[in-house]
């Protein structure tokens, strides 16, 4: 809680007096640094909402420590030092001015160290100034938008999942390959994508029923995100039994030893297809493409198309298998020679030697 100033004598210096006493009491959390960023208010609901007294950052610059675990900027500092171009660096959601004499409104997830949990808060910091328009101090006021937030990420993760999986949907897939192609871009680093497709899954619900059938899907969407899956890729149903691995960062030999795994799990789950064999299970063909930044192509959607193909090529090869791009040529060219090699020749008239 904040000191009391001592009783003014003067009229400015009851004003003074009064206008700390009103922010003291004000239900929203407020703070106020001067033009030296050092903290001269503090209140009762900054108190509440940081479990940081007043008494811990008057006259220092630490009311950094109210909100996260390592030293940076607040608002009411970017303010104050007039780099309201840094917002963007710091916070998620922000609405700034070139002008200084205007304050600014950012949103963000703060750590609260204090009180041990993570806030979601709604901060605006405007800044005073004297007659002569020299800065005299920063107000900052805070909100707090947790339940709000919490509810609307529940909302859209709800509309970026496929009902049946719990995997992405094909909605998430299409935003995520665009950034992702954006990013490799930018980063210069490879961009892999998976395509892996259920193999006689119409033979599977003609024996088993959709009902099997989608507990089916959904035992492998389970496979996919405990086997194949980083935190930085993205999994999704692409449609029907067929599903999609966006992997950042990847490049061919890693996202074929993804691939491998993940066909091995699926295989591993011994879940009878029925007929044409009573031994024959369930497995995956999986496609793999990689795009290189510096490739001459247009999009995302050549590496999608390029992905398809490789797995065309896994189920025209016999199913079961990963195929990739880099070899996808290859092997078909192989399959055509073997089965021209085992084809019954007719016999030819010999012809006289010359």
């Amino acid at each position: 809680m904040t000191q009391d100033p001592a009783r003014p004598r003067k009229g400015s210096d009851a004003a003074n007096h009064y206008a700390a006493r009103l922010l003291q009491h004000l239900v929203v959390p407020t703070f106020v640094i001067d033009a030296d960023r050092r903290v001269v208010v503090w209140n009762r609901a900054c108190e509440r909402l940081t479990g940081v007294s007043a008494t811990e950052v008057l006259g220092t610059r630490n009311h950094w420590q109210g909100f996260y675990e390592d030293d940076r900027y607040c608002l009411a500092d970017l303010v104050a030092l007039g780099r309201q171009d840094l917002i963007g660096d710091l916070y998620s959601e922000f609405v700034a001015t070139k002008d200084d004499s205007v304050g600014s409104s950012a949103e963000n997830w703060c750590v609260m160290p204090r009180l041990g949990n993570h806030l979601y808060l709604a901060i605006d910091a405007g800044p005073i100034h004297d007659d002569d328009g020299n800065l005299i101090a920063v107000v900052e006021t805070l909100r707090d938008m947790t339940d709000q937030k919490r509810a609307e990420m529940a909302l859209k993760t709800l509309a970026a999942k496929d009902a049946l999986t719990g995997l992405a949907n094909r909605r998430s897939f299409d935003q995520a390959i665009e950034m992702e192609w954006s990013r490799a871009d930018r980063s210069g680093r490879p961009l892999a994508l998976l395509f892996a497709d259920v193999d006689h899954f119409k033979l599977f619900n003609d024996n088993h029923g959709h009902q099997r059938g989608d507990e089916c899907l959904r035992d492998i969407a389970g496979v996919i995100g405990r086997t194949a899956i980083r935190p930085t890729d993205l999994a999704t149903r692409y449609g029907g039994e067929e599903f999609a691995i966006i992997m950042p960062d990847t490049d061919m030999g890693a996202a074929c030893a993804v691939a491998e795994r993940l066909r091995h799990a699926v295989a591993e789950m011994r879940v009878a297809l029925g007929e044409p064999a009573d031994d024959a299970c369930v497995t995956l063909s999986v496609g793999v493409a990689t795009y290189l930044p510096g490739q001459e192509v247009v999009g995302p959607d050549w590496l999608i198309g390029q992905a398809d193909q490789a797995l065309y090529a896994a189920k025209h090869l016999g199913r079961n298998r990963v195929v990739s791009t880099d070899t996808m040529l290859l092997e078909l060219a192989k399959a055509r020679l073997t089965r021209a090699a085992a084809e019954p020749t007719q016999d030819r008239p010999r012809t006289a030697r010359g």
